[in-house]
């Protein structure tokens, strides 16, 4: 990518897109957020708030809509001195993936990277059937939300971890454009087993939170330890069968977790859901069983958790049009 400043686009500008889209402005680099229109107009009138322990500032930090993203890289084909985004990451939810892919082809050169942002697997194997060659993975902790438009990080906790998918090393400037203060980066060879575990620990809570419909500590004082184990077995066996074994470290995070006495602890697919928002359903447990069935893996819990989230939904939608 020669000695340039590395040109970043963060596509979407949430909890995610917008803490780490903060630090990386705050560090100089360059770096714009690829939003919608409303949101477009807001920001530029009164910038992101950016509120962390011990933290609350503002920045006007760029940003475009996809329109204008398309408008600029039209009129930048017919300037010899302009370039493509050297890097794209993609911070959106999963019900957006598709909608995100066209809006950002304008900004995807020959030698632009791509990393998303997303849980599961099911935006790698989807970016890299548009962009072939072109996708690193990602991964992200960071406990965050969006209030009042402004982007609030709940806790310290803050880790950036990067890879190839091929495991072969990361382009130097884009790790030195990523390396900033207010966040841990980490660059993994073993990215993609880093990816199987996140979505494994993820399924996990997930089925376990929504087939019961209640928090872990409640789960537990209904005598659910031992369905919670099954659960978890059974997911990992899919990633077994898939190359991708979780380590007896992940194991005991995801157990202790999911199986501690009291805890209000529940999933964020089980709080969409109950919530009645657009979920990650079939991204997380969707194509978790799909490859279990590609892999030849039974999934009982996890089927039967997908068929009573799918009549839930399918519920919900007649609700919905029945409303006057």
């Amino acid at each position: 990518m020669g000695e340039h400043t590395v040109k970043i686009l963060i596509a979407g500008a949430g909890a995610t897109g917008g803490a780490f889209g903060t630090r990386l402005f705050e560090a100089d680099r360059d770096v714009t957020l690829l939003v919608r229109a409303a949101r477009a107009e807001t920001m530029r009138a009164d910038g992101l708030r950016f509120i962390a322990p011990g933290e609350d500032r503002t920045n006007h930090i760029p940003v475009l809509t996809a329109a204008e993203l398309a408008a600029a890289e039209r009129t930048a084909a017919d300037r010899s001195d302009s370039r493509p985004f050297d890097l794209v990451i993609v911070a959106v939810k999963a019900n957006g993936l598709e909608t995100i892919i066209d809006d950002i082809r304008p900004a995807v050169g020959q030698h632009t990277l791509i990393i998303p942002f997303l849980n599961g697997m099911a935006q790698i194997e989807r970016l890299v059937e548009e962009f072939p060659g072109q996708v690193l993975g990602g991964l992200v902790k960071i406990v965050g939300t969006v209030k009042d438009g402004a982007v609030h990080q709940m806790t310290d906790l803050a880790v950036m971890t990067i890879g190839d998918l091929d495991g072969e090393e990361v382009p130097a400037s884009i790790a030195e454009a990523l390396d900033v203060p207010g966040y841990t980066l980490q660059i993994l060879e073993t990215i993609t087993d880093a990816l199987w575990e996140k979505w494994i620990f993820i399924a996990a809570a997930g089925v376990v939170t929504c087939l019961f419909r209640a928090p872990v500590g409640a789960i537990m004082s209904a005598g659910g330890e031992p369905e919670i184990i099954r659960i978890v077995d059974e997911l990992e066996a899919v990633a077994n069968a898939g190359g991708h074994p979780v380590s007896a470290k992940a194991r005991t995070m995801t157990l202790s977790m999911l199986t501690a006495e009291d805890s209000a602890f529940t999933s964020s697919l089980y709080r969409d859901v109950t919530s009645g928002l657009p979920s990650e359903t079939e991204h997380i447990l969707g194509h978790l069983a799909s490859t279990a069935a590609d892999l030849g893996v039974p999934t009982p819990l996890l089927d039967l958790t997908l068929v009573q989230l799918r009549a839930g939904e399918t519920l919900l939608r007649s609700r919905t049009r029945k409303q006057p």
